[in-house]
This record gives C-alpha cells, sequence and structure tokens, in this order.
C-alpha cells in the first residue's frame, strides 16, 4: 500500500504489488505535481525521488530520527501525517471491518480516502461529506451476488 498525503489536505492510497522503486516512482510521478517537496523515511525504495523532484527530504526512523527542521526553508520534516493516516486505515480494518479479502482492500482504502479529504479539519461536516458521497453514486448500481443462490 502507498499513500500519499498533502498536510492539511487530501489523501490518495494505491495498492501496488511491491514497494520496490520501478513501481513506486511512476505511481508518484503521476500523481504529484513536478514542483512538489516530497518527505519520506530512509528506504532505499524512495531513492530517486531526488530525481524527480526539487526537493526529496528524509528522516531516518533506524537512527531514532522521527522530524529535523529543514533551516534552508524552515519546514518540520516528518512523516507523522502519513503514519497517521495508516495508523486509522489498520485501525479501522480491526475495529471497524474485522475482516477484509484482499480483491476488495482498495474499496476499503478508497472510502478512507475520502473520509480523510472530507473531514471537518477541512471544513466538511457529515451533512455536506454525505452529499459528496451520494453525488459519488450517481450512475452506479451495488450489485450483491450470492454464489450459493442459482
Amino acid at each position: 500500500m502507498l499513500t500519499l498525503v498533502e498536510r492539511g489536505g487530501s489523501a490518495r492510497s494505491f495498492l501496488v504489488e511491491t514497494l520496490r522503486h520501478e513501481e513506486l516512482i511512476p505511481t508518484v510521478k503521476a500523481n504529484l505535481d513536478r514542483e512538489t517537496g516530497v518527505i519520506t523515511d530512509e528506504g532505499t525504495n524512495y531513492c530517486k525521488l531526488n530525481t524527480e523532484f526539487p526537493r526529496h527530504d528524509t528522516v531516518d526512523h533506524s537512527r531514532e530520527e522521527y522530524h529535523q527542521i529543514d533551516r534552508r526553508i524552515g519546514v518540520n520534516v516528518n512523516t507523522n501525517t502519513v503514519e497517521g493516516f495508516h495508523s486509522v486505515f489498520k485501525r479501522r480494518m480491526r475495529v471497524v471491518y474485522r475482516q477484509c479479502e484482499e480483491k476488495h482492500l482498495h474499496r476499503y482504502l478508497a472510502e478512507l480516502d475520502f473520509r480523510y479529504s472530507n473531514r471537518p479539519a477541512l471544513g466538511v461536516e457529515d451533512q455536506e461529506r454525505a452529499s459528496l458521497a451520494h453525488v459519488g453514486t450517481a450512475g452506479k448500481r451495488l450489485l450483491y451476488w450470492d454464489s450459493s443462490i442459482n
């Protein structure tokens, strides 16, 4: 799973086969503006991001580094936002959904992306979020298939 989160903004998650840079880099390039500064952990799978984006900062968790201040631009460099997103996802899977087949995982991720991108901190309250969800269903049918029924 790869999640791109904008601080103070929206999130977008992707199911990827592997976390190798050959698969990650095209996905990141296709979904981020070329002028974006990227922050990741120390994983080697992100090493080529510095050639694709003007700024690629990292935090090295193996050295117990969880944030740092980039003195050039005065930004707190950390991965707390995306780690918080993943924490909420894991908790929902454990507590709310309890079980999920891998073939449906993209649907659960899409729901959490929608909830995160339309949250009260961004000025979207429950009624507006419900309206947005309803608009998203236009022209779509929800089909239920029970394979035990002929």
